[in-house]
């Protein structure tokens, strides 16, 4: 099978049930015939349904974990995978079919990054690349060491400049992918009085910082009441939440 979905699971951020839920709303959201495959340092919990697989180590000290690990899916080898792979965060809301997400043309596609309107980095909340194509990437990482730091902020920053050098950056359609924060949220005075909305045009709707999905469902209460957050009662037509 050459289309793959994969998401990243590993220490303690985030637990099994959101590798079943995002299971779950993926295989609700696509019929184009896939694995669904997540590379994790703890299998406990997840759906015998779900792939398990090792993290590819990412044989680097001096670099904090923060997100670089999803660099390790560049590697020449990716376990026993091949062909397409999209890849998934696991706090995202999927709201409608992934199958445009293998249909769109192009060779690397990741989301355009909101917080930066004037560069051209991107959200690697969601991404697809090509497995075993681009082992430079993880080389040109590796060759730079602790230095990466003084360069870029994140992964998905450095990933984004890779991708840019070798001409294959692409963005998915602005409307596929939406920040919960910046596209769902009412301003101040009104985040007090109304729920978030529920983004119609969305297929997928990101969760990046704070609140995540738990979070926002609650009810959140944020940036001394000017980020408040009713509680999202809207996410159950999409997210099958854990006990």
């Amino acid at each position: 099978m050459d289309k793959n979905i994969i998401c990243m699971k590993w220490g303690d951020k985030f637990d099994a049930d959101y590798v079943n839920r995002l299971y779950e709303m993926v295989e609700k959201n696509i019929t184009i015939p896939h694995r669904f495959v997540c590379f994790t340092d703890n299998g406990e919990g997840i759906n015998p349904n779900v792939e398990i697989r090792p993290i590819p180590p990412l044989c680097e000290d001096g670099i904090p974990d923060r997100m670089w690990k999803k660099l390790t899916v560049f590697n020449k080898e990716l376990s026993d995978l091949h062909g397409t792979a999209l890849f998934l965060d696991l706090d995202i809301i999927i709201r409608q079919s992934l199958d445009p997400f293998f249909e769109e043309e192009g060779e690397f596609l990741i989301i355009k990054d909101w917080d930066f309107p004037n560069d051209i980095i991107g959200n690697s909340s969601v991404f697809r690349f090509e497995i075993g194509k681009h082992p430079e990437v993880l080389d040109h990482f590796r060759e730079l060491g602790p230095a990466i730091r003084k360069h870029f902020q994140n992964e998905q920053a450095f990933l984004s400049y890779e991708m840019f050098e070798k001409g294959i950056l692409k963005y998915w359609n602005s409307d596929w992918c939406v920040s919960f924060k910046r596209c769902c949220l009412h301003k101040f005075p009104l985040c007090w009085f109304k729920v978030p909305r529920d983004p119609e045009e969305a297929k997928i709707v990101i969760f990046h910082g704070k609140p995540n999905p738990e979070q926002a469902y609650k009810g959140y209460f944020g940036k001394m009441g000017f980020r408040m957050i009713l509680p999202v009662k809207w996410l159950d037509k999409y997210w099958v939440r854990g006990k």
